[in-house]
């Protein structure tokens, strides 16, 4: 589980993996939400993070949180430290439109071995060689 000075989130597999190597290289994270509809604002999380992987003794309390996808990779805890506001008046009016279905097409093609493979392949290392979480356990 979570308290209420933590936030978590559900990381899907992709062609990298820096968030997990850069909090395991010092921690530090932010996480920025940007109001593309209604009156600018942007909210800053701040904190410290790190990877939970499936097979970690925390999983099973966190992964009830999230909804299940076959190409779930880890869920990222972070510990807030400051929560800051800014105007967002640079930030563009966007229109929402849908969820792109191409992620979860690609993943349930792959299965449970392709996507194991597929983070052996693309997630052990970070784009400036840094090691992961994934990495660590080879």
């Amino acid at each position: 589980m979570i308290s209420d000075k933590q936030v978590a989130y559900l990381d899907f597999i992709g062609s990298g993996n820096e968030t997990s190597a850069h909090t395991r290289e010092n921690g530090r994270i932010t996480l920025m939400f940007c109001a593309f509809e209604g009156p600018p604002n942007i909210l800053r999380i701040y904190g410290r993070g790190k990877a939970v992987l499936p097979d970690s003794p925390e999983w099973g309390g966190l992964s009830g949180l999230f909804a299940q996808h076959p190409n779930t990779r880890q869920i990222l805890v972070i510990e807030v430290q400051e929560v800051a506001t800014s105007c967002g008046y640079g930030v563009p009016l966007y229109t929402y439109t849908g969820e792109r279905r191409i992620m979860q097409d690609w993943a349930d093609r792959k299965g449970p071995d392709g996507m194991r493979a597929y983070i052996q392949e693309k997630n052990l290392k970070s784009l400036d060689g840094l090691v992961t979480d994934w990495g660590v356990r080879g």
